[in-house]
């Protein structure tokens, strides 16, 4: 991305987003990354940098575990693995094993599913492999403090096989010079010491000529020799030869294992960088997360679309101050590609500016920012920003001039690709002939269909924002109640600087408030009262309207819980219905349970009796007519759930059932103690003492 002027960044205050993120990184590779950041204009790298993070803060936010905890920066060992000739040391070939062992943990981490669930993160380690050759080589020579092993070399083994018999002798010989020196009184205190490398007397100075030997020094007091015995200086010549010669084996060892692994110094060397990478998109994801960042809808063209967009930086000194922060929503597009905002001083305008100019540069390094998700935001060519008074000495350039200078470069250079901020467009000049200036300068940016932000005090750039096309007024909101910014972005009118207003809130003297107001041109001063009074009549709207939300939220709220009440309801009902199912289950196996037992019982009582034919009867009995009073139970049943029995007399025309047959008829005619049922098609008489009146449940 072209930016200009060359401070862009800083003022955007840009650095500091990538000393922040430098702090969250754990290796020299990521801080370096974090600290150079670069700022693409292609898709392609900004989709797969933003997807990373993004895939990333999931992994934290969901607690899972990433097994990248290699941090050291080893590049001079893996540089030195590649030179023909080198020996790495013991130390050195532990820091490569864990280096080889991380890259291990991450590439069993990137199973199937997870390749399938986080593409980006794996295109880190796409056209990559883990040799386990590196660990198995390194394993065989050197054990876990980075000595190499006994085993490592035959000559190596006897070496110390033989340093072990030597040491040992001398241990026993000097042990006994020791308890031998004691006993004659020729031993200090501390009887033995080493110097030199070698195991010495302490002998009192004035003996010191009475024992054979090499004397090796004296202490500070002159009180005190150490002699080496002569007993002793064969075994100790034996030791120094054979340690000469282990040190000698095992450089021998460690080269050989050093041109051994040097054909993976590649690969290695990819391995550091793999957890290089990895640090480095962790601390986007870490850095999202402090300043809620998100990862919005990417578009491959020039386009702002922010919702709820905070200026980062502001975000986390408000939640370390406990308070809360007021997001920006906008929208630039080809149909209205500059605003200009207007307002009061101090009321939050500059910020607005610097807010899209910061995470604009931000998405495009790869960052996920501080919108919401639904956001949309595109990719631009080229970055231009007039922030602040930039007067320069050496070409004895005045405010407005340098400003003059920055314009022209701005509209020499500006196209459908560019995205543009200027504060306090004509400025430092006189107001007219500046405004006169600043309506040109505008005009001629949205004529190269340039995306930006303007902000302005000047009333005709107010007025010409509604008849330009591609130009769109805004105003920051401002409590001309209680004299506050409210730091509120409100777009689509232009809003007032509340010149006389601020001076009447904060007691300056009316009469020269008044002598201000006739000095001022009428017109002028009807539309900045306009101006006024619309503001104030949109954020009432404003406010009736988060009223309305509110209400809204509520009843579907209200709705959602009377929902929840119908769907308990509902499985109330549902589980009555299957108590009353269990209840039917439950009888019918009491019912076969009381069956079984009672059969059992007359297969004994058939067994033991002479006349089988009588048990015989008493099963046919018990198993039939079970049956028929189970039919008789299920018809009074149906019956029961159709009619109500209401008793009484009976009389012509009415419904009557039949206590035993369990049939349901109309009387037709009652002859003395019977009456004639029509069942059907099918007259029958029957006693009134068998009848009962009956009427449909439907009917009550």
């Amino acid at each position: 991305m072209k930016l200009f002027p060359e401070s862009t960044l800083q003022q955007l205050e840009f650095d500091k987003v990538k000393e922040l993120l430098a702090a969250h990184c754990k290796t020299a590779y990521a801080q370096n990354i974090a600290l150079n950041l670069r700022i693409h204009t292609k898709k392609e790298f900004i989709e797969l940098a933003l997807q990373q993070a993004h895939e990333f803060k999931s992994i934290a936010q969901t607690g899972l575990y990433f097994p990248n905890d290699f941090s050291i920066s080893i590049e001079r060992e893996i540089k030195l693995l590649g030179i023909p000739g080198a020996s790495l040391s013991g130390e050195q070939f532990l820091l490569i094993r864990r280096l080889a062992q991380n890259a291990q943990n991450i590439f069993r981490w990137f199973t199937a599913e997870i390749r399938e669930n986080y593409p980006a993160l794996t295109r880190v380690i796409d056209n990559n492999y883990y040799e386990k050759q590196i660990v198995e080589s390194i394993d065989a020579v050197l054990d876990e403090a980075g000595i190499v092993k006994d085993n490592a070399s035959t000559e190596l083994a006897d070496i110390r096989m033989k340093l072990y018999r030597k040491r040992n002798e001398l241990r026993r010989v000097f042990d006994r010079l020791v308890s031998k020196m004691n006993k004659q009184g020729y031993l200090t205190d501390i009887e033995e010491s080493f110097m030199n490398g070698r195991r010495v007397l302490a002998v009192f100075a004035e003996q010191k000529r009475t024992i054979k030997g090499v004397l090796h020094g004296e202490s500070d007091s002159r009180r005190t020799s150490f002699i080496e015995p002569e007993e002793t200086t064969e075994l100790n010549n034996d030791i120094f030869s054979l340690e000469y010669d282990e040190q000698k084996e095992v450089y021998k060892i460690l080269r050989q294992l050093t041109q051994l692994l040097s054909v993976y110094a590649p690969l290695l060397k990819s391995y550091h960088d793999i957890a290089g990478q990895f640090d480095f998109i962790r601390a986007k994801a870490k850095l999202a997360i402090d300043i809620n960042g998100h990862y919005p809808m990417l578009k491959d063209r020039a386009h702002v679309n922010l919702i709820n967009a905070y200026h980062p930086l502001l975000y986390l000194y408000n939640n370390r101050a406990n308070k809360s922060t007021i997001p920006v929503s906008l929208k630039l597009d080809d149909q209205n590609s500059i605003l200009v905002i207007s307002g009061p001083n101090a009321g939050g305008k500059t910020v607005t500016l610097k807010t899209v100019g910061l995470l604009q540069v931000m998405l495009q390094a790869g960052l996920l920012v501080s919108v919401s998700p639904d956001s949309e935001m595109g990719i631009f060519k080229q970055l231009l920003i007039h922030i602040g008074d930039e007067q320069s000495l050496e070409f004895e350039l005045s405010t407005y001039s340098s400003h003059l200078k920055n314009m022209k470069h701005f509209i020499e250079n500006a196209n459908g690709k560019t995205m543009f901020f200027i504060d306090e467009l004509g400025s430092g000049s006189d107001p007219n002939l500046g405004g006169a200036f600043a309506e040109v300068i505008m005009e001629e940016l949205a004529f190269k269909h340039a995306f930006g932000i303007v902000t302005t005090h000047y009333l005709n750039l107010k007025v010409m924002a509604n008849k330009v096309k591609g130009i769109m007024n805004g105003a920051m909101q401002f409590d001309e109640k209680n004299l506050l910014p409210m730091y509120k972005l409100q777009v689509g009118k232009p809003g007032s600087s509340y010149t006389f207003s601020i001076a009447e809130r904060i007691g300056l003297d009316k009469r020269l408030i008044s002598k201000a107001r006739k000095l001022v041109d009428e017109e002028h001063f009807q539309l900045d009262k306009l101006l006024n009074r619309t503001e104030q009549d949109l954020q009432k709207i404003d406010k009736e309207k988060d009223e309305l939300q509110k209400l809204l939220k509520e009843n579907e709220r209200l709705k959602k819980e009377m929902q929840q009440v119908m769907d308990k309801e509902l499985h109330r009902q549902d589980v009555e219905k299957m108590k009353h199912q269990n209840k039917v289950t439950e009888d019918r196996i009491a019912y076969m349970k009381d069956m079984e037992r009672r059969l059992k019982a007359m297969v004994i009582e058939w067994r033991k009796a002479d006349d089988k034919d009588s048990v015989v009867k008493m099963i046919h009995a018990l198993l039939f007519n079970q049956k028929e009073k189970l039919q008789q139970e299920k018809k009074q049943k149906k019956l029961n759930e159709k009619f109500d029995e209401i008793g009484g007399e009976i009389k012509t025309g009415d419904k009557v059932k039949m206590k035993n047959g369990r049939t349901v008829g109309i009387v037709k005619e009652l002859r003395g103690k019977k009456a004639v049922l029509q069942v059907g098609v099918v007259p029958m008489t029957v006693s009134l003492d068998d009848l009962v009146v009956v009427k449909d449940k439907d009917s009550s």
